[in-house]
Order: structure tokens, then C-alpha cells, then sequence
């Protein structure tokens, strides 16, 4: 990680605060104080990332949530380049755990090597190759503004309507983007889905080595020191800044609430909360492997789970020495005897004797992701009222790049209002 630079103590009255140090905040953060500005970061928790946290629970690093991340984001791109956290890739595509064993679906665009397979397989008739290459390409080639100019309608009629057939949709995006979208019925917005096909083609899916919560420890570590303020949940935004729940009213021009949806909602009345997405991750040891392979497994049988994979075979720190780690996400709460289920029906699309693994831990996040049914706005303004401004995936896209591209947004409109104010640009009509 880079070594966090210093300034001194962070001031008693900064020029911006910023609520939350997840991902839209810790840009929002660092885009402002790169632009001169004095700031201070408040987080309600022991530490940054939100949504984007790592425990370590007997020699395991377990995410809050499985949660793989995407290197093709244009944000991550653009703030992390070459550096960052060490990273492992995923191997490009899934394998599918069928009623007749496992089927490779080897990479979002078919090759005419995976024309065979795509027969073999059942996954899909031949049309299927020369349609999915066409969708895939367009997605991968053509600039992001055309995509975002297209037709917002549900993800399972843009499938149709490029030539998909409902055999591929049932046996791989369904299952597929179950998992991405954490719904079943493929109603999200088309828009979002091509934006992140987009990402998936251009980038990789990786683990990092000592787990997600090194994203935003990465990007906290580069803003200057004491910016960043955990156990300091605010009760209140106020006309003169934000009151902390120990009572402490701290005084800012400029504040930006860069929290989840629901807690933007509570802090700044008039923003409407968002229907939102639960999950809920399961953690396995085993003493063997039953994949050996750092690739994601999903469920095209019944659709017991979302997805699944052997966690250490992709990143061998994540488990103690000797001990394979599995994590399998399914939708919704946790629930008694759901475990047990979930080991079951893990046991059967591996292939393996599950009932001998070990539960490691169970984490249900809620609110994990926005709903985003059309019509979604893929970017909305971040300001609300003089000195008032909220980012956050939920105000964008369900996403490591909607987080912090609304990020972004809130620092660029912060520092264009504040320019105004001083009379350095023309007032806005």
C-alpha cells in the first residue's frame, strides 16, 4: 500500500465533511483534498470500506459477503492502474453444475473453439455462438455513450432481442447474473447490464490476496493522515455541518453524505430510500479441494445458490495452510437449517462428500446492492441543496464503479459550486 501522506491533525473545522468511507467516499475524499481542500472523513465503524470489509476469524479472511472485484471498472482503472492490492484472477469463465455433472462455459465471448462446447453441453443451439459474439463485441468495442444511449429495458428482453435463445438465458445469464445482480428474473436494467458485460470483457475478476476490505484500506492509505475518523457515527446534518451521536457538532460548509441508500434517506430527508438486495455468504472448510481451480461455480440445476467457489485455490492466504475454503452466496436472510441445505446441495454440484466440512462463519448483508429496474438513471446529480450532496452506488449503478464514479461526481460538483461561490465562474441558471 502506499504511504499515507501528512498534514498534520485533521482540522476542528474542515471545508468539506464527508459521511461514510466507502468507496464513494474515500473518492469523493481524495478528489477534494488533491484539489486543496481541508477534509474530514466520519465513518460510523472500526475501520473503511462499507460494504467492502474483511474479517479474520481463525486464521481465515473472510469478506462480508462473497465478492469478487472486477479490474475492467473504468474508476478502478483509472485510481489503481498496475497498483493496488495484490490481486489473483479468477479463471475466465464458470463452470455449471448441471442434473448431468459439470459444463464449462469458457469465456463471455465464444470462441469457434466453444462451438462444440455450447453442443456437447446443451447450453444452447449454434445461433447461439454468432449471437452472443455479436452482443459481446458491440459491448466491448463500441463507446460507453452508446450503450448508455440505448434502450432501457429488462435484461431477459435485451437477450432476446439479440438473438439469445431461451436455452442459453435459462442455463447460463440466468444462473450468471443471479449472481451479479442479486435477482433471479433478469429484470434489471439492460444499460447496467451491458456497462458491466462491458467491464467483464475488458477486465478480469480477481480476489485479492488478503481480501476485499484491502480496496478501500488501499485508497484511505493515500489521504492525508487523520482525514479519516472511524467510530464516529452521525447522528445529523445540520445548517452548520453534522452532530456525531456523542453529541459533537461539527461545523463544514460542505458536507456529502456518502452512505448506503437507507442511511442517506435517514440523513438528509427528501432523499428517497431504494429497494434493495439482500445476501447471504456461507463459509465452508475442507480438508480437500473439490474444485481444484480458482473458479466460480453456479448453480444451472435448480438454483439452490448463486455461486460458489474454492476461495483459497484462488487466493491461498484466505485459508490456513492445508484447509480448502469454500464460499457459496444465496439469496435473501439466513435462516435455521439453511445451512445445512446449502452444504447439501454444495456436496451435489461438486461433486463431493460435503457433510464432512466444516461451517466457518455466516454473513447475511443487507442492502448489499440497489435494485435497478428500468428505468435507472446511471448517473444523477449529487446536489441537494447549497452545501448539501449525497453519492453512493444508489445514486448510479449497484457497483465498485457506480460507487465511485457518484464519488467522483460529488467532488467535481463540490469544487465547481465552491468556485461559483467565490465568484471564479458564472452563477448557475
Amino acid at each position: 500500500m502506499p504511504e499515507r501522506s501528512s498534514r498534520g491533525p485533521a482540522p476542528a473545522r474542515p471545508d468539506a465533511i464527508v459521511v461514510g468511507a466507502g468507496m464513494a467516499g474515500l473518492v469523493c475524499a481524495a478528489d477534494l483534498t488533491a484539489a486543496g481542500l481541508e477534509v474530514v472523513v466520519l465513518e460510523a465503524s472500526d475501520d473503511v470500506g462499507g460494504r467492502m470489509r474483511t474479517d479474520r476469524r481463525d486464521g481465515f479472511l473472510l469478506d462480508r459477503g462473497f465478492q469478487v472485484f472486477n479490474t475492467g471498472y473504468p474508476q478502478v482503472r483509472r485510481r489503481m492502474g498496475f497498483g493496488g492490492p495484490r490481486m489473483y484472477p479468477f479463471t475466465p469463465g464458470v463452470v455449471l453444475a448441471t442434473g448431468r455433472g459439470h459444463l464449462r462455459f469458457g469465456a463471455p465471448v465464444p470462441r469457434p473453439s466453444a462451438a462444440a462446447t455450447f453442443l456437447r453441453g446443451g447450453l444452447g443451439p449454434w445461433k447461439d455462438v454468432p449471437a452472443l459474439g455479436l452482443l459481446s463485441a458491440r459491448d466491448a468495442l463500441a463507446p460507453a455513450s452508446v450503450i448508455k444511449a440505448g434502450p432501457d429495458v429488462p435484461v431477459r428482453r435485451a437477450l432476446a432481442d439479440a438473438g439469445i435463445s431461451d436455452a442459453l438465458v435459462e442455463r447460463f445469464f440466468r444462473p450468471f447474473l443471479s449472481g451479479v445482480f442479486l435477482e433471479p428474473d433478469l429484470a434489471t436494467s439492460a444499460r447496467v447490464f451491458h456497462l458491466v458485460w462491458r467491464s467483464m470483457l475488458r477486465g478480469a475478476l480477481c480476489a485479492p490476496a488478503e481480501g476485499i476490505g484491502t480496496v478501500p484500506r488501499w485508497l484511505a492509505a493515500d489521504l492525508p493522515e487523520d482525514t479519516v475518523r472511524t467510530g464516529c457515527p452521525v447522528r445529523e446534518v445540520t445548517d452548520a455541518g453534522v452532530l456525531t451521536e456523542d453529541g459533537t457538532e461539527i461545523g463544514a460548509r460542505t458536507v456529502v453524505v456518502a452512505t448506503d441508500g437507507p442511511a442517506a434517506a435517514r440523513l438528509l430527508p427528501g432523499v428517497p430510500a431504494p429497494r434493495t438486495r439482500t445476501v447471504t455468504t456461507y463459509y465452508h472448510a475442507a480438508e480437500r479441494s473439490p474444485l481444484a481451480e480458482p473458479t466460480l461455480l453456479l448453480d444451472a440445476a435448480r438454483h439452490r445458490f448463486l455461486s460458489s467457489c474454492v476461495l483459497s485455490e484462488a487466493a491461498p492466504e484466505r485459508a490456513p495452510r492445508g484447509v480448502a475454503l469454500i464460499s457459496t452466496s444465496v439469496l435473501g436472510e439466513d435462516r435455521p437449517g439453511r445451512e445445512a441445505e446449502v452444504r447439501t446441495a454444495l456436496g451435489d454440484a461438486y461433486g463431493a462428500d460435503s457433510s464432512v466440512w466444516d461451517p466457518v462463519h455466516t454473513v447475511t448483508v443487507r442492502g448489499a446492492l440497489p435494485a435497478m429496474e428500468p428505468p435507472q438513471p446511471l448517473s444523477r446529480s449529487t446536489r441537494l441543496s447549497p452545501g448539501r450532496y449525497v453519492c453512493g452506488d444508489h445514486r448510479g449503478t449497484g457497483s465498485v464503479q457506480g460507487a465511485m464514479a457518484s464519488g467522483a461526481r460529488a467532488a467535481r460538483e463540490v469544487l465547481v459550486d465552491l468556485a461559483r461561490a467565490a465568484g471564479l465562474l458564472p452563477a448557475r441558471r
